[in-house]
């Protein structure tokens, strides 16, 4: 398959790479803000001098090599903390949001951390943090920002000069993991900054893109993808107000790229549909579907279809061009779709502990049943390759974490000469592109050595509109034959009242999704088919890139299966 990457500046840390942006793009707009209502600029040139006003600040206080925890909602402060502490001041540690005071406070001390820089809702979750931690809302960091411009105006620019190893600790971050393990993964300057330009070099963003930051920033998914990418090629980044409110944000935006997870597109998607039929056009728009899908030539015929779909389009802002989704695999039949109404939408992979990317469909390559093809200066292979091609998945590049923070066993467990061990399974196709089937520890082994795959089968659940989440998890048979299968599910009750025409029983929503798994296991193998299935009344316990938490869902399906007998 033929592709070439973009041209692209390379960077070893971020404040050289800061520094340029600002130099080449000024006083064009770096991000917007909701403030008293409406979106507020802020442009390149004022971001960077507020960066070195709050840096200084901070390195003439005496935070010079110090660990600062940063915890807030995506916004400028958020954006310009970050940056502050990376660029000269000491390690930034970016904490989740949603964590409880308990979970923040245990996190920070085992980062050791100096200080605490955090929106003002959130400083009292820091209250029994050792009394020499400091703590700095949000709110005072305009004061410290004019205090420190005014000390680079009376020439002390110390901070601004301050050596910065490429190859040193930056970043310590807690990935807000499925299984309920801590660890600090720790990534350096040329880490994140080889990443940007590996991600930059096979998807076209410049500075007439917008984006639409709705991902926590916390999450070095949209922190790199969605912040750090931006800022080295010009775009414009908005701030949603939360994942409440992107439908209305997107209209307000008209962002032209998205970051996203696949929870998210689904819901668009079905949306979209939703309300085509409600129109009566689901004939009309499967006509236009064909037709413009007969313009050869890919990028014409995606322009066809969004001139065809304008209408359609204006829910999303009417610019929408493209959107990228990581962090659990994608339905590639959504994929087609939305692409079938004039939206690309691209599929990658990665992990906290490679900054993130690993692999990723190109804007001009991809499929959609892959994550995509390895990274353009990398390495990427399955280690233990069975018959079916099926391994580990494993990489090797610059992006490759320092190391887990004071896990050296841990560490040298995943990364061993020189390359990552995912802790995935997948396999590559003969055009290079990555395959995912699902994490090492969450395969079944059979009798005979056969394996189940549980996202294989919870994706066929989820294709069903009826189905909004999906678990499997596998019993052992005491009667020592395969494992019993056995799927927890969170029905989508709406849509089987829409479809009825109105309210619902829980035993006809039981007997819809008896259908639903019947319709699964005729596709499948007798030794993978789901023996019995229980029914969630709420969604499932989610990370903050939304994906399912698997830790101790295993034990409460088991009970809830004892208990049918």
């Amino acid at each position: 398959m033929k592709y070439q990457n973009y041209p692209i500046e390379c960077y070893e840390d971020l404040r050289q790479m800061l520094r340029a942006s600002a130099e080449k793009y000024g006083k064009k707009p770096l991000f917007l803000q909701k403030e008293n209502g409406s979106y507020r600029s802020y442009s390149y040139q004022r971001f960077y001098a507020d960066v070195c006003g709050l840096g200084t600040a901070l390195f003439e206080r005496g935070f010079a090599g110090k660990r600062i925890v940063l915890m807030g909602e995506n916004c400028y402060a958020w954006a310009l903390t970050y940056m502050a502490i990376a660029c000269g001041v000491g390690v930034v540690i970016p904490l989740d949001a949603e964590l409880s005071a308990d979970e923040a406070e245990r996190l920070a001390t085992m980062a050791d951390a100096d200080a605490v820089i955090c929106s003002d809702a959130l400083l009292s979750r820091f209250s029994k943090l050792r009394e020499r931690t400091v703590r700095i809302p949000f709110s005072k960091l305009p004061l410290m920002i004019r205090w420190g411009k005014q000390q680079i105006k009376d020439g002390k620019t110390s901070y601004m000069k301050a050596k910065i190893e490429p190859r040193a600790l930056c970043a310590l971050l807690f990935p807000s993991g499925v299984t309920g393990e801590t660890r600090g993964v720790m990534l350096s300057h040329y880490n994140l900054c080889f990443n940007i330009s590996e991600i930059c070099r096979m998807v076209y963003i410049d500075e007439n893109d917008v984006f639409l930051s709705a991902l926590p920033l916390h999450h070095i998914y949209e922190c790199t993808c969605g912040f750090l990418c931006q800022i080295q090629r010009g775009c414009t980044v908005a701030f949603a107000e939360g994942l409440r409110f992107v439908g209305r944000n997107l209209k307000e935006v008209r962002p032209t790229v998205m970051n996203c997870v696949p929870s998210m597109i689904d819901g668009m998607y079905r949306r979209l549909w939703e309300n085509i039929r409600r129109c009566g056009a689901e004939e009309s728009v499967r006509r236009v579907i064909a037709a413009t899908n007969t313009v050869p030539n890919p990028k014409l015929r995606l322009k066809a279809k969004r001139q065809s779909f304008a209408s359609l389009h204006k829910s999303f802002g009417g610019r929408l061009r493209m959107m990228i989704t990581g962090g659990a695999l994608a339905d590639p039949d959504t994929l087609k779709g939305m692409r079938e109404l004039g939206i690309l939408v691209l599929q990658g992979y990665g992990m906290t502990e490679c900054a993130p990317v690993v692999a990723l469909n190109r804007d001009t390559c991809y499929k959609d049943d892959a994550v995509g093809l390895p990274t353009p200066n990398t390495l990427l292979d399955i280690a233990d390759m069975q018959e079916d091609g099926i391994g580990e998945i494993r990489y090797r590049g610059d992006s490759v974490m320092l190391g887990y923070y004071r896990m050296p066993e841990l560490t040298a467990s995943v990364i061993r000469d020189g390359w990552y061990y995912t802790g995935d399974l997948g396999y590559l196709d003969s055009d290079g592109f990555l395959h995912l089937i699902g994490r090492k520890r969450n395969v079944i082994s059979c009798a005979g050595g056969k394996k189940i795959f549980p996202e294989e089968i919870e994706a066929m659940l989820r294709r069903s509109e009826l189905v909004l989440e999906a678990i499997t998890v596998g019993y052992p048979n005491t009667e020592g034959g395969d494992p019993h299968i056995v799927a927890l599910i969170y029905p989508n009750r709406a849509r089987i009242a829409e479809i009825v025409g109105g309210e619902v029983s829980e035993a006809y929503v039981e007997n819809a999704m008896r259908r639903v798994v019947a319709e699964v296991n005729g596709e499948l193998p007798i030794y993978k088919r789901i023996e019995t299935f229980l029914l969630r009344d709420r969604e499932f316990p989610k990370t903050a890139t939304r994906k399912i938490k698997r830790a101790g869902l295993a034990e409460e399906a088991f009970a809830s299966y004892l208990r049918r007998g």
